[in-house]
């Protein structure tokens, strides 16, 4: 009965926990512009500048929870998003917060959480959770556990919504890159120098723009058929890293010089300097994976890919090159260990 409210013409009310990242900006702007949800935020008010209009903000800090109780004491809503739970005391703590106080309560994980490798590259939400090789993915597969135990114990009315790789117009997906993000390595390319790809390119990955990822995961805000379940939300388009690399070549104008490095080699030299290889690429990135989207599509009929990876590469690296202070990050460690790397490694082939 509660859900047939929207279709009366009575506003939906959706507060996000975070709200602000890649991910969730697309969803607020579709909430507001498109849907017309009334929405809240609950964050520090660091980025208020990709806040659209309309959008009601509480400034608090989530980790202060009586502060955080007592600004939302004469709230409720029909949707809660939480965009920045990474262990599982956050999300007890937002169980605690909000059990009484929504209708529906919609967890961000990890498509990393899915096993590594799986049995089969064919991904499904059915797929075995277990990632020995990133405590990151680990940690959301605790704060799911937890999550579906609510569920299960007492209806706590949880989704889980499980993000692969997502990305706007201010990212370029990579698989290898520093501390500062993707721009040492299109800096890299712009100069005719090789760039770092883990393997020999040929694994397969999904890159999802934001706004795509947006469609799926606001039809199942306030959708009886996502409660007490678990869905992966990407694109359909499937690329190797290679294919990855040679687009965003492309779109530059440049010659692509790929140097391959096993991702082992990768983890045991890059973990040093602080870049996680090991989970990011052993336990993630470089390992092949094709998502079926078959039990989203379910819920969500009208998800589908609008933006394919070589227009949002354009449309990305047309505002990345427009904004040089906001996005150009030099990375000067980064691009003098690829050197270095590539410099040992062309040595070791040269004495053998």
């Amino acid at each position: 009965m509660y859900w047939d409210i929207k279709e009366r013409g009575i506003e939906m009310k959706a507060l996000f926990i975070g709200g602000t990242g890649i991910i969730s900006t697309a969803i607020v702007k579709r909430l507001v512009n498109e849907l017309h949800w009334e929405v809240w935020m609950i964050n520090r008010g660091n980025r208020n500048s990709v806040v659209p209009e309309g959008v009601h903000q509480i400034i608090a800090d989530m980790n202060d929870e009586a502060d955080v109780a007592n600004k939302i004491k004469d709230l409720s809503f029909d949707t809660v998003c939480e965009f920045i739970g990474f262990h599982v005391e956050q999300v007890e703590r937002d169980y605690r917060l909000f059990k009484d106080k929504t209708r529906q309560y919609i967890y961000i994980s990890s498509a990393s959480a899915y096993h590594k490798p799986a049995a089969s590259y064919v991904i499904t939400e059915g797929t075995t959770l277990a990632n020995p090789y990133w405590q990151y993915s680990r940690d959301k597969i605790a704060c799911e556990e937890f999550l579906m135990k609510k569920y299960r114990e007492e209806g706590f009315p949880i989704t889980i919504v499980r993000p692969s790789h997502t990305y706007d117009e201010r990212n370029i997906p990579l698989g290898v890159h520093g501390k500062n993000g993707f721009w040492q390595v299109i800096k890299r390319m712009l100069a005719g120098k090789p760039v770092i790809i883990q393997g020999d390119g040929s694994s397969l990955w999904t890159a999802t723009f934001n706004k795509d990822f947006a469609i799926g995961f606001t039809g199942l805000m306030g959708n009886r058929h996502a409660i007490g379940e678990a869905f992966h939300i990407t694109g359909d388009e499937t690329l190797s890293w290679n294919q990855i690399y040679a687009t965003i070549a492309d779109a530059l104008g440049v010659e692509l010089k790929p140097y391959y490095v096993s991702s082992e080699f990768l983890a045991a030299t890059g973990d040093k300097y602080g870049y996680d290889f090991t989970g990011s690429l052993i336990g993630d990135k470089s390992v092949s994976v094709v998502f079926d989207n078959s039990k989203l599509k379910r819920a969500v009929p009208d998800m589908k890919t609008t933006v394919r990876f070589d227009q949002g590469v354009r449309i990305a690296l047309d505002y990345i090159l427009a904004h040089p202070e906001e996005c150009q990050k030099d990375d000067p460690e980064f691009d003098a260990w690829c050197d270095k790397v590539i410099e040992v490694l062309e040595r070791a082939k040269s004495e053998v």
